[in-house]
This record gives C-alpha cells, structure tokens and sequence, in this order.
C-alpha cells in the first residue's frame, strides 16, 4: 500500500492545476495564440518559472491530464487480471474518449483543431502513447516487437478517430472489431 501524498506534494499538485485551469480559463476567453505564458503566470499568481517548472510548454498547458492518459493506458495492459487485452483496452478507450468528446470538451477540440502548435503537440503526444502502450503490450513474450508497435499504433489511432467522430462510441466499436480481429489472426 503506497502511502497518501504529503503535505508538499498536494501543493504542487494544486499549484499544477490552477496553473492549467486558469491557462485553459484564458486560451478559451482569449484565444491560444494571444495568451503567453506571462499571462497565465499572472493571471495564476504565480511566477513563470513556477509555470515551467510545472509545464515543459505552452502547449503542455492545454494537455495537462497528458500523463493520467498515458498511465491509464499502460494499467489497462499491466493490471488486468484475467482480462484479454483488446477488451482491456477498448474499455480504457472507451472511457478516454467518453471524457474527450463530451459536450463541454468541445470548446476545447475546437481550439486544438484550429491551432497547428497545438496539433503539432498532440501528434506527438499520441505517437508517445503507441510507444509506451507497445512497451506495455511487449511484455508478452508471444507478441513481436512489430505486432506490439502495431496493435498500440491501431489502438491510439482508434482513439483519435472515435474521439473525432460523429458517434464516437459506434466508431469506437467498430474500429475494435478491427483491431481484434487484426490480434486474434495473430494468434
């Protein structure tokens, strides 16, 4: 059992948050491009080392829960027990783009839409998922590196592609008989 975070690390973490709440706050009411990062620190109450500090970039500001997503898709591989894995992951999937394409989301896709910084960020940001998801699929000895770094790239690319979608949890499901059928011919 890990031990709850001290009194230290909570502040960080809501420093972190209100830094990326009130970023958020001024990219919609604003726009992205016309906020800087003096904006946000000031805005936030907070120095602009304590923004970097907190944030690589300005784009990472947008992407805050960027790790969460990361980390959740690595657990649905790692910490199923029982569970196959297409299933694992479509369910993870699933509730990743749940979150995304939800209605008050969409201001948001919209300014990640319209901004090529932001798109840019993002592409990299997915491409960063297939890795750490086929390192995580890797650790079956069955699978080759190649199938790993497939079936992770088909999983992310399902998620952009559903997230986007007009109905996203009808592509979802469809994209996932895809990938399943494409892992079970593996077999």
């Amino acid at each position: 059992m890990t031990a709850p975070p001290g009194r230290r690390e909570r502040k960080k973490a809501a420093t972190r948050q209100k830094i990326a709440d009130t970023a958020l706050r001024l990219f919609l009411d604003r726009g992205y491009d016309p906020v800087g990062i003096r904006d946000v620190a000031a805005e936030a109450d907070v120095a602009v080392t304590t923004v970097f500090s907190h944030f690589a970039s300005k784009e990472a500001l947008v992407f805050a829960q960027d790790e969460d997503f990361e980390h959740r898709l690595t657990r649905a591989v790692t910490d199923r027990t029982g569970e196959a894995l297409i299933p694992a992951l479509h369910r993870e999937i699933r509730a990743m783009v749940r979150h995304c394409a939800a209605r008050e989301r969409a201001p948001i896709q919209r300014m990640i839409g319209s901004s090529p910084a932001l798109r840019t960020y993002e592409d990299s940001m997915l491409l960063r998922y297939a890795d750490s998801l086929a390192t995580a699929i890797a650790a079956d000895p069955d699978r080759t590196p190649t199938t790993c770094r497939a079936i992770a790239r088909f999983v992310i690319d399902a998620y952009a592609i559903a997230r986007d979608a007009a109905d996203p949890e009808t592509a979802l499901d469809e994209l996932f008989r895809m990938i399943g059928a494409a892992w079970d011919a593996l077999d």
